[in-house]
């Protein structure tokens, strides 16, 4: 029985990302995720794209070293590799050049399949495996993408070896990481604080008296106030652990009306969270009900993870099914 490897390479604004899966008679497992995250000063809130490009060439060669030893001098059948944040006209980040460039050097120097798939999409593939979701081909399902910078609820139906993504709405300014990265910086956490806004307000203990309403509409949603009411409360005296409390509470009743309205116009669907903003204890536990499904924090965060499971799909989509079948691969 053969074995056959997959590897995934993404290179987000924030994190250099390399993982391998492993198709077998057992089906497909990811038997590695890998990541670095790129430096960011202190004080700063976000890196610059010229900055992040640096950062992502001087990461790959460790953690593609690193995959190579995992696979012991195996060739991989395919690679796949993050082109842009999200399957829209126009989406392009710099950033993701690197990848780009490390996946073609390996694709073509092991006559690899190379295929290319959006962050996004990386993101729900990731989710889909941790969370145990398993759509059927053709089966609609709502992904909630919420993350330093995308803040999207998606129309997904799986096809092929890959997704038709549709957007149902989303934030009309700032994403919901970005909101808690600017009020944690401002609060004196470092850069990303997602982490540490959790812990602080994990730990305040007190009840929260301040609930505004959130600004939704349909699917639709706008956080950049609340960034003002935590810069509000600072200049007021509060302390960092109810402004974080604050601002957690605030985006999880947000993205809970946007889950409503999804709800309402596909009742029957499941939903999948993926993005950085899922890792938070807090939100996921306020959306938890019986239609809906969480990666685990590893996977929620940015990965390969996914990008790897998505390139092994596409390459037995791309007429290599039978060839995997007669080896024993269990798809």
């Amino acid at each position: 029985m053969k074995v056959s490897f997959f590897v995934g390479i993404d290179t987000s604004n924030y994190t250099t990302s390399v993982a391998v899966a492993k198709s077998s008679s057992e089906g497909v497992s990811v038997i590695a995720n890998l990541k670095k995250p790129l430096d960011v000063a202190e004080g700063q809130r976000g890196l610059r794209q010229s900055d992040a490009v640096f950062e992502h060439t001087r990461n790959l060669p460790e953690l593609l070293e690193k995959a190579g030893e995992i696979i012991s001098g195996s060739a991989p059948a395919a690679v796949g590799y993050s082109f842009a944040p999200r399957d829209a006209d126009g989406s392009y980040m710099p950033c993701f050049l690197p990848g780009k460039a490390a996946a073609y050097a390996m694709a073509s120097g092991c006559g690899a399949g190379l295929y290319a798939f959006s962050h996004q999409a990386g993101h729900i593939r990731a989710a889909l495996h941790s969370s145990g979701m398993d759509p059927a081909p053709g089966e609609r399902f709502i992904a909630f993408h919420l993350s330093g910078g995308t803040t999207e609820v998606l129309s997904v139906v799986r096809s092929g070896g890959g997704f038709q993504i549709d957007r149902l709405g989303g934030t009309l300014d700032i994403s919901c990481g970005q909101a808690v990265d600017r009020i944690g910086v401002m609060l004196g956490m470092r850069f990303p604080a997602g982490a540490e806004m959790e812990k602080e307000a994990l730990g305040s203990g007190g009840s929260l008296k301040d609930r505004p309403p959130v600004r939704v509409k349909g699917a639709d949603c706008n956080l950049s106030g609340l960034e003002n009411m935590a810069r509000k409360m600072k200049e007021d005296g509060m302390d960092r652990g109810y402004i974080s409390a604050f601002t957690i509470d605030f985006i999880g009743r947000t993205v809970e009306k946007m889950t409503d309205y999804a709800r309402k116009r596909f009742p029957d669907a499941n939903i999948v969270y993926s993005g950085g903003v899922m890792s938070n204890s807090l939100i996921k536990e306020r959306l938890r009900s019986n239609k809906s499904f969480f990666a685990e924090p590893e996977y929620s965060s940015d990965n390969a993870a996914g990008t790897a499971l998505l390139a092994a799909g596409a390459w037995f989509a791309d007429g290599n099914e039978e060839r995997a079948r007669r080896e024993g691969h269990q798809l």
